[in-house]
């Protein structure tokens, strides 16, 4: 892949390490990234703020007035980021999107390559029908199209040539390089055992009843939550003696957390708003060599509760069952170890592979595209 790269993401860089911060690492090894937000809305006047992160990564943040109306905002972050490139002498764009709202933003810059990496369902970037008008056309423009899961990629590769299925990968040495030590952090220390964690967004895609249920049904559990809390009202979060938010944590500190859990969860509801999901947090889980208890979403089932890895339960009573098996297990799988079967499946899905495997797909594409162009040209001349 050659050129610079400019990513739109609806995640932001300090959210804590997922796939956009894992691929636009990797991909800034080789050539410049420009990691661009969605805009705060807290200056005075419109500006646009990069920090440089790391060789070849910048980070882009749109600060716009409070209260400004859709439009406008579209049209002063486009100005922005066209800044941007003249100022940074942009060459040969590569368009990165993680967001279909951002579209507009970049509509007035010279042709480039557009990739569109879909890691969510269109009702997780605003209302219908909006959304879904919106994630049709940057459809109808990209050039290559990547899911990160199964549903994912059944839905959109009836919408358009070029779509791969790419899904999470994980960095096993991150997660796994604690499992040898003994250092609980400070704010969960002094919770008793058995523990059940999640770490992840806390937001609409929880399932609070059965979070609830499980707190209940399980007193003799500390269950711990780590994450950001969105699109949500935090007063309605259950609340419990057992059941403890220790908030956001640095992607550097989660696997001394989930070292010290007895079980990892994922309680995650049914809706639109998980119906095409695929965490990125079950390898991360397995990573560590934890059991995980989850409720069966599609990309969860597939491959890991098949397998074994991966206990699924999607009521209150069966996810304690659940819960009470895993804290029961010997260490073993089928007569194997779940350290070794867990080793084995993280081995093939580091994020190495999928980034190179990334980067074959668009070099090939855009030769491809390349030779189209050329041959249009010379069709035309004769």
């Amino acid at each position: 892949m050659t050129g610079d790269v400019l990513c739109l993401s609806h995640v932001r860089w300090g959210a804590g390490f997922q796939r956009p911060h894992h691929l636009m690492t990797r991909c800034a090894r080789e050539r410049r990234v420009f990691f661009v937000e969605e805009p705060a809305f807290d200056a005075r006047s419109p500006r646009l703020d990069v920090e440089r992160k790391a060789d070849g990564l910048h980070v882009a943040v749109p600060h716009l007035a409070p209260g400004t109306l859709p439009e406008e905002a579209e049209r002063l972050q486009r100005a922005l980021v066209e800044g941007l490139a003249v100022r940074a002498n942009v060459r040969e764009p590569l368009f990165w999107f993680y967001t279909p709202a951002a579209l507009d933003v970049v509509r007035d810059l010279r042709a480039g390559f557009v990739v569109y990496d879909c890691v969510d369902a269109p009702c997780r970037f605003g209302p219908e029908p909006l959304a879904r008008a919106r994630e049709q056309a940057l459809l109808a423009r990209a050039d290559v199209v990547f899911t990160a899961g199964r549903g994912l990629h059944e839905a959109k590769r009836v919408e358009h040539p070029e779509v791969h299925l790419l899904p999470h990968g994980v960095d096993a040495a991150h997660f796994g390089w604690e499992r040898a030590r003994d250092l609980d952090p400070l704010d969960q220390r002094d919770l008793p055992h058995p523990r059940l964690g999640y770490f992840g967004a806390i937001d609409d895609r929880i399932d609070f009843a059965l979070l609830r249920a499980l707190a209940t049904a399980r007193r003799d559990c500390s269950i711990v939550m780590i994450g950001p809390t969105s699109r949500i009202d935090p007063a309605t979060l259950p609340r419990l003696p057992n059941l403890h938010y220790l908030g956001q944590k640095r992607y550097e500190e989660l696997p001394a957390y989930i070292a010290a859990w007895d079980v990892a969860i994922l309680p995650y509801a049914h809706g639109d708003a998980t119906r095409l999901s695929a965490p990125t947090k079950t390898l991360e889980y397995l990573a560590a060599g934890k059991p995980v208890v989850a409720t069966s979403i599609r990309d969860v089932v597939h491959p890991f509760g098949e397998r074994g890895l991966v206990r699924i339960a999607d009521d209150a009573p069966t996810f304690a069952a659940a819960v009470r098996a895993a804290l029961a297990e010997d260490g073993t799988l089928a007569g194997f170890s779940r350290r070794d079967a867990c080793d084995a499946i993280v081995a093939h899905a580091s994020w190495d592979r999928v980034w190179a495997r990334m980067n074959m797909v668009v070099a090939e594409a855009r030769a491809r595209r390349a030779r189209e162009i050329a041959v249009g040209v010379l069709g035309a001349e004769y």
